[in-house]
């Protein structure tokens, strides 16, 4: 077991397996002690046990579900009132693969209120005590298909089209308060996330699937560097950073007085 001071408190979502367990593995590992947050008890309890042996980090285990009102009011609470709670990340979400046409809307409203509104009502309740005490930081796991909603179903990448914006907003509102934010935008991992959405991870082409463990170790690599949108796929980082120049490009002329010509009449 290594001890060493704490970096403050983590609490991480959808804790119990894949990117959530890894995420808790590597913050108690930097000094983190940790709130896990997920519907398994059996499972959050043995991987608590296992990082507090590991690690001498204070683990704690909150079984609840974000799909569930009174689950998803019993972790604001945790992050309206602890004070040594430092970091949020919003992990926590499911996914479909079905055409859109094929869904089940329950079961896509269902999507919403987890991926969605149970994120933001979790980044609500830290962000203000976090202003409040000039530091923090909210990380919260996106999807390549919040930017090419046509991969997967289009609810799914409409869900996680709203955490890059939410994400990109409360960066902006928030830098200069001493919180930071960071998206992860990972593509195809290889997790308990694809059977759930209605593919098995073996249907995909293994060249565009990678191991959870080299997702999350990116992510926080990004994370360390500074950088709000991390996508651990993309080989040339020059990719993005034109993609978001035409952003920038077009915001300025989104909102005009006059019409644009092409729509005026002959």
């Amino acid at each position: 077991m290594t001890t060493q001071a704490s970096h403050g408190t983590a609490l991480i979502t959808g804790a119990s397996s894949g990117i959530g367990a890894l995420y808790a593995k590597r913050l108690a590992a930097r000094g983190h002690d940790l709130i896990l947050v997920a519907r398994s008890r059996q499972r959050l309890d043995r991987l608590a046990q296992c990082l507090h042996e590991k690690t001498g980090r204070r683990v704690e285990v909150l079984v609840a579900d974000l799909g569930d009102r009174q689950g998803l009011a019993l972790v604001e609470q945790q992050l309206r009132s602890r004070d040594d709670v430092s970091l949020l990340v919003n992990n926590a979400g499911i996914g479909a693969t079905t055409a859109l046409l094929d869904s089940d809307v329950d079961a896509m409203t269902r999507m919403i209120e987890l991926n969605v509104t149970a994120l933001t009502r979790l980044a609500y309740a830290a962000a203000p005590r976090f202003v409040a005490q000039g530091r923090g930081a909210i990380i919260n796991i996106a999807s390549i298909v919040g930017i090419a909603p046509e991969i997967l179903n289009g609810v799914y990448g409409a869900t996680k089209a709203f955490v890059l914006a939410l994400s990109q907003s409360l960066h902006h509102e928030l830098a200069g308060k001493g919180v930071r934010i960071q998206a992860v935008v990972p593509g195809a991992v290889a997790t308990e996330f694809w059977t759930v959405a209605g593919t098995p991870v073996d249907a995909l082409p293994s060249e565009i699937v990678m191991q959870a463990d080299d997702l999350v170790d990116a992510a926080l690599a990004g994370f360390d560097q500074g950088e709000l949108f991390t996508i651990p796929s993309l080989p040339e980082l020059a990719d993005w950073q034109a993609y978001e120049a035409a952003r920038q490009q077009l915001i300025p002329n989104l909102s005009r007085q006059s019409v644009a010509q092409r729509y005026r009449r002959a």
